[in-house]
């Protein structure tokens, strides 16, 4: 079968996967929208991970998640979001290795919700299951 022609997906799977990606927008939303006004609570803990105390940094940070967060939002550009927002949970993953932070509360963070964004995006839709098939 090619991915033009993919089987629909079971009506559980497909409301798990948006469950998932439910969770994962709505945390990116909160991650996002609370590093764009100038909070002090925000540029002061990226001191402690390496980055500047400098709100147009966190403002970056944000607008870079949230622009990610709407590409995977919307399910014509889902898997490019996925992508963007995999690429920013590696440089979360990166930070928090680099500064010595704990494992499995820390640094696995990003990973464990890459799996939540990759598991969703692979329950919902037809295409990315077409594309990595697990079972035949």
């Amino acid at each position: 079968m090619s991915i033009s022609q993919t089987a629909p997906v079971p009506s559980g799977a497909l409301w798990t996967g948006r469950a998932l990606s439910g969770l994962i927008i709505l945390f990116m939303i909160f991650d996002g929208v609370i590093k764009l006004p100038p909070l002090d609570i925000v540029t002061q803990t990226m001191v402690p991970l390496g980055w500047p105390a400098d709100p147009n940094v966190a403002r970056m940070l944000g607008v870079i998640g949230l622009v990610s967060t709407a590409l995977y939002a919307l399910p014509r550009t889902s898997v490019l979001g996925a992508i963007l927002l995999t690429a920013y949970m590696g440089g979360a993953i990166a930070t928090k290795v680099r500064v010595d932070s704990p494992l499995f509360s820390h640094e696995l963070f990003g990973v464990y919700l890459g799996i939540m964004l990759w598991g969703g995006l692979y329950l919902r839709d037809p295409r990315v299951r077409a594309l990595i098939p697990f079972s035949r």
